[in-house]
């Protein structure tokens, strides 16, 4: 029981996450401008890079493609990090890697993370042996137990959700554009880069080796458009005469917007835990009228990354400049209506931290 009872009192899965988001973003704009820019002029992501057989831009892309595909162990890293410190780095690391082994996104950072706390605190070792336990011993039993757990508990519900999803979206090919690009654009953010838009995305992906480029092009344009859709509520929020940003917000929005621009949504996933169902809700009507006008237009990318980048390989550009459009104009104006106001009370609290900050010692007088 009191085990159980000091597990929950660490159970704080938003602030673990948000931890590790800090620590992931920095890679995924590296990542994703690289992976981009490469796409963007024709090249394509490699397996294996053979010297001799590729070019400038095929480097480009898979160097890219390699970091990004990382991310689920970057962020399962992180989160273990934050909930045992340094002893928990190597088996969130490990963990994340068996993690992408299965497609199971970033859950295991916190199997991770609550397996090496475990073992920290109540694994006993003789007073010689103490020296090994954040080396040795807790990166050992954690690694081993939570990979092993995520392998062979968690690889069977993510493998059959995987399947009835991909199922799903398969029996849904032969209705209409707008209902299957409606369908693709609210998968594809309900989760902001997670389990979810991964399946979707290998369906996409899967679609596009047949010629069908319309299904990849629709869940990359939501992923660009959503977090600018946030950024336009804060304008429009204003012209309502209201607040629904705090300053911490607004900081975060100038990264997330830009990264939005080249398709990196991870940025906006701050913002939305601070109003989780508000943001979802925006960011999946949004997607929907998004994904489905990419359908209807015909806005079909030769490639299946980097967001305004990927406009000069469409047929039709202006197709997908139209449906980032509407995407950005529902989600921002849907979600600038439903946000409630910030307190003013919040703002004065953070104005002050801020303050306390910059006081400088020299400048305190003893009377």
């Amino acid at each position: 029981m009191k085990v159980v009872k000091e597990l929950i009192g660490k159970a704080r899965f938003k602030e673990h996450l948000l931890t590790a988001i800090s620590y992931m973003i920095p890679i995924v704009c590296g990542a994703g401008f690289i992976i981009a820019i490469g796409m963007a002029f024709g090249g394509k992501s490699q397996d294996a890079l053979v010297i001799g057989k590729f070019n400038f831009f095929q480097a480009m892309a898979t160097i890219g493609g390699k970091g990004l595909g990382m991310l689920p162990m970057i962020i399962s890293t992180g989160i273990a990090f934050s909930i045992a410190g340094k002893p928990g780095i190597a088996p969130g690391l490990v963990t994340g890697l068996a993690a992408i082994a299965i497609s199971a996104g970033f859950i295991g950072g916190y199997v991770a993370g609550y397996f090496a706390w475990l073992v920290l605190t109540y694994v006993k070792v003789p007073s010689w042996a103490k020296g090994l336990m954040p080396t040795l011993i807790v990166p050992f039993l954690a690694s081993i137990a939570s990979a092993l757990l995520m392998v062979y508990v968690f690889g069977t519900p993510v493998a059959w959700f995987t399947g009835w999803l991909t199922s799903f979206l398969k029996g849904m090919g032969s209705a209409s554009n707008l209902l299957l690009g409606a369908v693709i654009g609210v998968l594809s953010i309900v989760d902001f880069g997670g389990p979810i838009n991964k399946t979707v995305f290998a369906f996409v992906l899967t679609l596009q080796a047949q010629g069908i480029n319309g299904p990849v092009t629709a869940l990359q344009l939501v992923n660009t458009a959503t977090p600018i859709g946030f950024g336009l509520a804060f304008f429009i929020a204003k012209l309502l005469r209201k607040n629904i940003y705090t300053k911490a917000e607004v900081e975060t929005l100038k990264s997330a917007v830009p990264m939005g621009v080249v398709n990196i949504v991870e940025g906006s996933i701050p913002i939305v835990m601070n109003d989780i169902f508000r943001g979802i809700l925006a960011a999946a009507l949004g997607g929907m009228c998004g994904g489905a006008t990419t359908m209807v237009l015909g806005a079909d990318a030769t490639v299946p990354f980097g967001g305004f980048l990927m406009l000069p390989t469409m047929s039709h550009p202006l197709a997908g400049l139209a449906a980032i459009a509407i995407n950005v104009v529902v989600t921002g104006v849907v979600y600038a209506f439903i946000k409630k106001d910030v307190p003013v009370e919040d703002e004065v609290k953070e104005d002050s931290i801020d303050d306390e900050k910059d006081i400088d010692l020299d400048d305190i007088q003893i009377s």
